[in-house]
């Protein structure tokens, strides 16, 4: 059996990255250790990467996040000479599955997502600092920053390189990100992703692709100079008490997850997973003293992190388990109370990393690749931040029961739902939902803080049906076996078009590309048939490729 892959780490099992920390700047160095792969049958040359270096990345960034609160600027750069990072090991790509490469790639991109996030809602700023060779991946890397400076040593390049040298695409957002964030001009673009060499100097500033070159005598003056600029623009406490991250009380069985508030499980035989969400027990915090004292237990943030996990590791790991069942369970009101306080300390800086770490679990849940029925059963408390589980699914099914009323589950609106969780698309999952149609929203808003029946949530709207209890068990069971047996490809491109519709932005276009071309791609024998570019890669051998346009 393969081994699990555990998305949990910390700083002193880290391989790859060293993290430096000097008042108001981090420096995050790659130093990638050859020998570490992950997985057998490849070695990480040149400070290139696979899903481990990136489960390092993403948990150094969440440590700045919450640990490290007078960090306003991270300094991404590189301790190896001449290389800042090549990119996904070639190597790697060329020895996994198909499913392998689609989920790093996802998890990659999300990561650099998670830098933009943070840049735009929470005042931590990125600075790729490129002080070498930087390629494919790596470049990626430095285009979710907030500024990439290149070192201008004649010899340092940042490229593109996947279409001419492996067949495929710059796979976690880089055709996108040099159009619809840096607006590099369509046919330098068509150049430069043409281009194994890349591009240098003052080429490089004057296409966009970089914001700044400085020759390696200024270059560390010029990186602490622009790291001081954005520094001063931050609003992240020069005297706040971080939250160390301490590990999850995580069990793994053969077929569960169990955390304190989450649970999942495995039904092998139905090919489900059954996600179970705890509402908050007990006393909660709700003032920021008492937030403070609760720390790395209080439960939104607890909830953010256990779900991230639970996600991360069912999508690595159980490719089988193709519908997810989300139920919840426990008090409505303590949700309620617990969103409360959310949004009214919403601004202090604790309160908003863990805001941030909801929405991108939220997110997590809407970019996987599986089918989501939510389950409103009696005992659930799908209301406020956990209605937006619920919001989330393809499906929702809400037990109505006529004879006994009083016992009826329900769900409750707050004001959580209506953009403190936006997903990728900037709307919020009500919006998405009724497609910014006023008289639905305004529907919505006015029954708000109401707890609802089935009958009533399915006259506005919130829930797919609303079967009574004596057609519960057969629809729901009729709808899952169905679901089960459809194809697993059709089920992701039409759910993926299906939750994402609307206007699209750079990160639905990303994703779009990653699901549909890089999906495709990946696959055809130009890339990864015995002749491919992948395949001989590194080999001495030429590519020879299937002419045919398709």
């Amino acid at each position: 059996m393969t081994e699990l892959v555990d998305y949990q780490t910390d700083p002193t099992r880290y391989k790859h990255w060293r993290l430096q920390f000097d008042g108001p700047v981090a420096t995050l160095a790659a130093d990638f250790d050859e020998d570490a792969g992950l997985r057998p049958g490849y070695k990480l040359k040149l400070n290139s990467y696979d899903l481990g270096v990136d489960i390092e990345l993403n948990d150094a960034i969440n440590r700045i996040r919450f640990e490290h609160p007078e960090v306003r600027v991270v300094v991404i750069t590189s301790l190896k000479d001449k290389v800042f990072c090549s990119g996904a090991n070639i190597f790697m790509l060329g020895v996994s599955s198909h499913a392998w490469k689609v989920n790093f790639c996802k998890f990659t991109n999300e990561t650099r997502n998670g830098l933009e996030d943070s840049s735009r809602h929470s005042g931590l700023k990125f600075i790729a600092a490129v002080n070498g060779a930087c390629a494919g991946g790596g470049y990626e890397l430095a285009l979710a920053c907030d500024e990439i400076v290149l070192i201008d040593d004649r010899s340092s390049a940042v490229s593109l390189p996947e279409v001419p040298l492996l067949g495929v695409l710059p796979g976690t957002g880089g055709l996108t990100r040099i159009t619809d964030k840096r607006h590099v001009r369509h046919d330098l673009a068509d150049v430069f992703c043409t281009t194994t060499e890349g591009v240098r100097g003052q080429r490089a500033k004057d296409w966009r692709l970089v914001d700044a070159i400085a020759k390696p005598a200024v270059f560390e003056q010029t990186i602490e100079a622009r790291a001081q600029v954005l520094a001063a623009g931050s609003d992240r406490p020069a005297d706040g008490a971080g939250v160390r991250l301490s590990a999850l009380n995580r069990s793994i069985e053969d077929n569960a997850l169990r955390y304190d508030q989450v649970t999942v499980e495995m039904d092998r035989a139905a090919r489900t997973a059954t996600f179970i969400v705890k509402a908050p027990g007990g006393e909660q915090p709700a003032d920021i003293a008492a937030i403070e004292v609760a720390g790395i237990d209080w439960y939104p943030l607890q909830l953010a992190r256990e779900l991230d996990d639970a996600i991360l590791s069912m999508r690595t790991n159980e490719l089988d388990l193709g519908t997810w069942l989300i139920k919840t369970t426990g008090d409505a009101d303590a949700v309620l109370a617990m969103d409360a306080t959310l949004l009214a300390h919403q601004n202090h800086w604790l309160v908003r990393e863990t805001i941030g770490h909801l929405r991108r679990a939220f997110s997590r849940l809407d970019l996987s690749s599986r089918s989501l029925f939510a389950l409103i059963e009696a005992g659930s408390c799908f209301a406020g931040s956990l209605l937006e589980l619920a919001l989330a699914c393809d499906r929702s099914y809400h037990l109505a029961l006529p004879d006994e009323p009083q016992s009826a589950p329900r769900i409750t609106v707050g004001d959580v739902n209506f953009g403190l969780y936006p997903m990728i698309t900037g709307e919020s999952r009500m919006e998405r939902r009724f497609y910014h149609e006023q008289p639905a929203l305004d529907a919505v808003r006015a029954k708000a803080q109401q707890p609802l029946d089935a009958d009533a949530a399915f006259e506005l709207g919130l829930i797919t049906s609303n079967p009574d209890d004596l057609d519960w068990e057969d629809e729901v069971r009729i709808a899952i076996e169905e679901r089960v047996a459809m194809s697993p490809d059709a089920l992701t491109g039409m759910e993926a078009n299906l939750r994402f519709n609307g206007q699209e932005n750079m990160l639905t276009r990303i994703f779009g590309r990653l699901t549909a071309w890089q999906n495709w791609i990946f696959q055809r024998p130009n890339a990864v048939g015995e002749t491919g570019a992948l395949k001989v890669y590194g080999s001495g051998e030429k590519s020879r490729f299937d002419w045919n346009r398709v």
